[in-house]
C-alpha cells in the first residue's frame, strides 16, 4: 500500500469527502418535494413571490438606512464622510450575509419549485396560470406565452438557437447535488450528457430571488444564446427577467461594457452577485494564456485624458510620497531613541 493510498483509508479522498457533505443537502431537497408537487400552478408561482418578499423584507431596514446615508453623506464635512462611508460597507456586508443565510435555509423548497417546474413543462403540453402583467408583456413579444381573458398559457415548445425545443428535462439527483456545489461556491465536474445546462438552472433560480442579478457567463456565444432561450421559461414563469448580451448588435448601447465607462453616469450594470462560469478550465486556463485586451481610444482634447490627468496630479501625488517619507523617518528616528 502506497502512503497516498494509506492517507486515503484513513481520511477518504476529497470527492468522497465533498459527497458526504452534499448529500444532506440532495436529501432535504426530495423531502420538500412532495409539499410543493401538492400546489396548483397559480399557487406555485405564489410561493415563489412569496419567497421573493420575504427575502427582500429580511433586508428592507438595512437598505434603507444604506440609501438615506447615501442621500445625506454629500452634506456633511469631508472629514466625517468617511465614516459614512465606512458605515455603509458595513451595512452592504451585513446584508449580503442575510441574504446569503435566508438563501441557504431556502435552497431545499427552491430547488423542489425548479425540478416541479421542469416536471410540469415536461409532463403537459401547455401549462395555464392565473395572468400577470409580465405574463401579458411576454406574450406581446415571446411565441411561447398567449393570453387567454385572465389566463395565461404556457406552451412547453419554444424557439432555442432557432429551432424548436420541447421540454421535456426533469432534475435528477446528480444534478441536484450539482446545482448546491455551484451555490456554494465551488465548482461541479460534470461529465458530457450529465446536463450541466440544467444543473445552472437551480442556483440561476435561487440567488435571482434576491433581485440582484446572476449571470451565466460562457465563451460560445451560441450555446450562450441558445441556453439563455432554452431555459429561459423556466425562470420567466416565476416572474424573473433573462436577457442575452449576444442578442444585441455590438457597440450599440444595450451592448456597452462597464469597463470602457468614464464617469459613473456610464456605468450600466448592478453591482456584481452572483456568476456561473461555464467550462470553467477552458476560461481559467486556455483563454487565460491568450487574454482578450479590450481598449478604447484616448482622448487627446478632453480634461478626462489619460496624459492631461497624469500631468494635473503628478505633483500632488509627489508631494503626498515625500511627506510620506518624511514622516516615516521621523517615526523611524523617534523610535530608535527610545529603545
Amino acid at each position: 500500500m502506497g502512503f497516498n493510498d494509506f492517507l486515503k483509508k484513513i481520511f477518504g479522498d476529497k470527492s468522497s469527502r465533498d459527497m458526504k457533505l452534499i448529500q444532506p443537502w440532495v436529501e432535504k431537497i426530495k423531502a420538500a418535494y412532495p409539499a410543493v408537487e401538492k400546489l396548483s400552478n397559480d399557487e406555485l408561482r405564489a410561493r415563489t413571490l412569496q419567497i421573493m418578499q420575504d427575502l427582500e423584507a429580511c433586508v428592507k431596514a438595512d437598505k434603507e438606512e444604506i440609501q438615506h446615508l447615501r442621500d445625506t453623506v454629500e452634506d456633511l464635512e469631508v472629514e466625517k464622510r468617511e465614516a459614512v462611508w465606512a458605515e455603509v460597507d458595513k451595512l452592504k456586508k451585513k446584508v449580503r450575509e442575510t441574504q446569503e443565510q435566508k438563501l441557504t435555509d431556502y435552497l431545499p423548497e427552491v430547488y423542489a419549485i425548479v425540478k416541479n417546474t421542469a416536471y410540469r413543462f415536461a409532463n403537459n403540453e401547455t401549462v395555464e396560470v392565473t395572468a400577470t402583467q409580465m405574463d401579458r408583456d411576454l406574450a406581446a413579444t415571446r411565441d411561447f406565452v398567449t393570453i387567454d381573458g385572465d389566463k395565461a398559457i404556457y406552451k412547453t415548445t419554444w424557439i432555442a438557437g432557432g429551432n424548436p425545443t420541447r421540454w421535456d428535462m426533469v432534475h435528477y439527483d446528480v444534478q441536484l447535488f450539482g446545482g448546491t456545489v455551484l451555490h456554494q461556491g465551488k465548482i461541479a465536474e460534470m461529465a458530457t450528457g450529465e446536463g450541466k445546462t440544467l444543473v445552472a438552472t437551480l442556483p440561476v433560480f435561487l440567488n435571482a430571488l434576491t433581485h440582484n442579478g446572476v449571470h451565466v457567463v460562457t465563451v460560445n456565444d451560441y450555446l450562450a444564446k441558445r441556453d439563455c432561450e432554452w431555459m429561459g421559461p423556466l425562470y420567466q414563469f416565476h416572474g424573473l427577467t433573462v436577457d442575452c448580451i449576444d442578442r444585441y448588435q455590438p457597440n450599440s448601447d444595450e451592448r456597452r461594457r462597464d469597463n470602457m465607462a468614464t464617469h459613473p453616469e456610464d456605468l450600466v450594470q448592478r453591482e456584481h452577485n452572483f456568476a456561473i462560469v461555464d467550462e470553467v478550465d477552458s476560461v481559467l486556463i486556455d483563454d487565460a494564456r491568450t487574454p482578450l485586451i479590450i481598449s478604447g481610444p484616448t482622448p487627446r482634447t478632453s480634461e478626462y485624458s489619460d496624459e492631461e490627468l497624469y500631468q494635473t496630479y503628478r505633483d500632488r501625488v509627489e508631494n503626498v510620497v515625500r511627506l510620506q517619507k518624511t514622516l516615516a523617518n521621523q517615526l523611524l528616528n523617534e523610535a530608535k531613541k527610545k529603545v
